[in-house]
């Protein structure tokens, strides 16, 4: 789903986007003529690889997502995270994907390798 920057009303939208079988589901707005907030929760089932073995494994996802996107380069100074916006279009599709790879790339165990104690070899 895409929508035009310029087209994103100052009142909250309702948005669902579904990928495989995680849905990305929420509220976006524009905060200001350069910034839209988006409101979501990312929920589904996602697989991931075993830091250990490599094996695939299904972790159940319930992560509340808050995100800033700018119109273009972002030159205020703040503490928050702001996602620049290049071609003038959200694609809540690509949004998705992202947040995905996020969470895919984050540190996991399976099971089978978080009862097993064996001491692992480390590199220093």
């Amino acid at each position: 789903m895409k929508i035009e920057f310029r087209k994103v009303p100052f009142n909250e939208k309702d948005f669902k986007v579904t990928l495989n079988s995680v849905e990305f589901e929420g509220t976006f707005c524009k905060i200001s003529s350069t910034l839209i907030k988006i409101d979501a929760n990312l929920v589904g089932v996602s697989q991931v690889s075993c830091d250990r073995c490599t094996k695939e494994d299904d972790i159940t996802l319930n992560e509340e997502v808050k995100l800033l996107l700018s119109d273009g380069v972002y030159k205020n100074q703040t503490d928050e995270l702001v996602m620049e916006i290049e071609d003038g279009f959200i694609d809540f599709d690509e949004i998705t994907q992202s947040e995905l790879s996020s969470i895919q790339s984050d540190y996991h165990i399976c099971n089978e390798c978080e009862q097993n104690n064996k001491t692992i070899e480390q590199e220093f």
